[in-house]
């Protein structure tokens, strides 16, 4: 399985970016799919999370602002972020569970910068 992000790039702050993830390969047990974000120096950690029925769980910071979405036709996970702030900068990468192959695949990540 592989995952490609895209969407990242430069947003100034109150400004919105659409993000996508596409799977490919042996994708027929891919799950739950996340999005995760890692600012600069410091660890990464879960954005929001979407069952394959599409309910979606948000990190606390940013409930109300982005909204994870899933095309399970196109194997296509997408997260729209709004109202983006400077703390919502760092590189975003989306996450894949796989009960067919078992265990997580992962994209390789995209800068997201948001500029004052």
């Amino acid at each position: 399985v592989q995952l490609v992000e895209s969407g990242g790039g430069l947003v100034q702050v109150g400004g919105s970016l659409n993000l996508s993830c596409t799977a490919s390969g042996t994708i027929r047990g891919i799950t739950r799919m996340s999005w995760y974000r890692q600012p600069p120096g410091k660890q990464r950690d879960l954005v929001a999370a979407i069952s394959r029925a599409g309910k979606a769980d948000y990190a606390d910071s940013v409930k109300g602002r982005f909204t994870a979405s899933r095309d399970n036709a196109k194997s296509t996970l997408y997260l729209q972020m709004k109202n983006l702030n400077l703390e919502d900068a760092g590189v975003y990468c989306c996450k894949a569970c796989d009960v067919y192959l078992g265990g997580r695949h992962w994209g390789r990540g995209m800068q997201v910068t948001v500029s004052s």
